[in-house]
């Protein structure tokens, strides 16, 4: 990893799915609807004053349903939903954005 570059995409795990649940309602005021699936399938992080996450989510809309999420979580734990890109393909990679 680059210094303040992301690092390499890793598989979902149980804390990052945790991690960005936290944001799920934030996501789903964004899309205008709730949703009903919102799994996370692989990330990247980037180190700043916190973590940045760049996150791949399934949210359950066929080859289109994905979201690519970038979180922040501060030094104090708090999360919040920086910005979000949809519609994206299973294929597509998680970009800085």
């Amino acid at each position: 990893m680059l210094c303040g570059g992301t690092s390499g995409e890793k598989p979902a795990d149980d804390k990052v799915q945790q991690i960005i649940n936290s944001v799920k309602s934030q996501v789903e005021e964004k899309l205008g609807r709730p949703l009903s699936q919102f799994t996370v399938v692989s990330y990247k992080t980037q180190v700043v004053a916190g973590m940045n996450y760049f996150a791949k989510v399934d949210i359950g809309e066929g080859d289109e349903g994905m979201v690519h999420l970038r979180i922040y979580r501060d030094l104090k734990q708090q999360t919040s939903l920086h910005s979000l890109q949809h519609p994206k393909a299973k294929t597509h990679a998680i970009e800085y954005f």
